[in-house]
């Protein structure tokens, strides 16, 4: 699962503005660019951003691997005809073009998850969004990032639950609305909790936020989203 882990890399010191302005840059040009040799480019750029957040490219896709399965699938299905021919392999060219585009944008939006406090992303939004908007956009995206580890771990503790149970002696379709049930009925008791808390805390529209600051470190990034961002508009 895709969390924010410390330590002392490149990405880790930029300041998180800098991070988001390569993302959405990053992701208008895989939009933009979608032949071969856009994407082969763009590969090497979201090897830099993985290098750059000492992150593995493997390690990055076995923390997506979820999402692969239905990107690998798009093609095949685009190609797959009723009738002869019963696969079509021009068909199949422009979905794995933008299933590539797609896994691209996730491996650089993982260096992002992987080198970025929620606190910080959190911060980084109430200074780009003004207003109660920017405070509820940035609340929203604290609550998601902190929210989905912890809805995998009750989806994991209910399947072990039923397996301790021989539940995975059951039918497929049972052992799934049993886990889908009680995963749902933990996401809606840790939102409850979660509303008391911020009630007990007397939630406020203006939170104490860390200091964040563009450096001098901050300008490689800046100038690769400024690339991005012209080749896409070129």
């Amino acid at each position: 699962m895709l969390t924010y882990e410390p330590g002392d890399s490149l990405a880790h010191r930029l300041d998180p503005r800098t991070k988001l302005a390569v993302q959405m840059s990053f992701a208008a040009a895989g939009f933009a660019h979608t032949t071969p040799v856009g994407l082969t480019v763009l590969g090497v750029v979201a090897a830099v951003c993985l290098r750059a957040a000492d992150t593995a490219p493997f390690s990055a896709l076995y923390s997506l691997r979820y999402a692969i399965p239905f990107l690998a699938v798009g093609p095949i299905v685009e190609a797959a005809r009723l009738s002869s021919p019963w696969f079509e392999p021009a068909a199949a060219v422009d979905p794995a073009l933008a299933s590539i585009r797609v896994m691209l944008v996730f491996l650089v939006a993982a260096a992002y998850v992987r080198t970025t406090p929620v606190r910080e992303s959190r911060a980084a939004i109430q200074r780009l969004v003004p207003g109660r908007f920017g405070v509820a956009l940035g609340v929203g995206v604290a609550l998601v990032f902190r929210f989905l580890p912890l809805v995998r771990r009750d989806l994991l503790r209910v399947r072990e639950a039923q397996a301790a149970r021989l539940g995975d002696e059951r039918r497929l379709d049972e052992r799934l609305s049993l886990v889908a049930a009680g995963g749902l009925r933990r996401s809606f008791a840790r939102a409850d909790a979660l509303a008391l808390a911020l009630r007990a805390r007397c939630f406020a529209w203006n939170p104490t936020l860390p200091v964040i600051r563009l450096g001098r470190r901050d300008v490689p990034g800046v100038v690769l989203a400024l690339a991005l961002l012209s080749s896409t508009i070129v």
